[in-house]
């Protein structure tokens, strides 16, 4: 029978379970075993609550615009499935403009390990000396030093609080 008692969750919790995409995460932690079902009821809530939750950030778009506009390839790294990934760009009204999408799902060792970054400069065909990465975790600043490319840290996400589940 579930507990209906609320857990606190520290930050520095929730951390160490970052880096799989969300079906690995459900896969990993989820007691109970249809984590198909589990998987399948997440991407439903998750793209029913986004445009509610996830809010646009104007100065992130017209950075990006602004790139493009003049003749800067992007693209994107991420440890988010490509099907959730997906479901955030199209919110976020993102969809066409990356010219290279690595998600959780292309690579073998999530960051901070530099696979995804060393793919991503692969694909655009650029040298790790000509691109820059733009990070806003810990482990986007170790991927990005460790694949030796110009990286800069964001700071544009507020400072997760500790939460409380129920």
């Amino acid at each position: 029978m579930p507990s209906n008692t609320p857990i606190s969750i520290q930050v520095n919790q929730i951390k160490t379970i970052v880096g799989p995409s969300e079906a690995g995460i459900i896969r990993e932690n989820l007691k109970n075993s249809n984590h198909d079902k589990a998987i399948e009821l997440y991407y439903e809530k998750y793209s029913e609550k986004h445009r509610e939750l996830v809010l646009d950030n104007e100065k992130i778009s017209d950075l990006l615009l602004q790139s493009i506009s003049d003749g800067y390839k992007l693209g994107i790294v991420t440890g988010k499935a490509r099907r959730s990934l997906l479901i955030s760009l199209e919110c976020l009204h993102m969809n066409d403009l990356f010219d290279v999408i690595i998600t959780g799902d292309d690579v073998a060792m999530s960051k901070p390990h530099p696979e995804g970054v060393n793919k991503t400069l692969e694909q655009l065909n650029i040298k790790n000396t000509e691109g820059v990465f733009l990070g806003d975790s810990d482990a986007d600043i170790l991927a990005g030093k460790q694949a030796n490319v110009h990286t800069i840290e964001a700071q544009w996400l507020p400072q997760l609080p500790d939460i409380r589940v129920s």
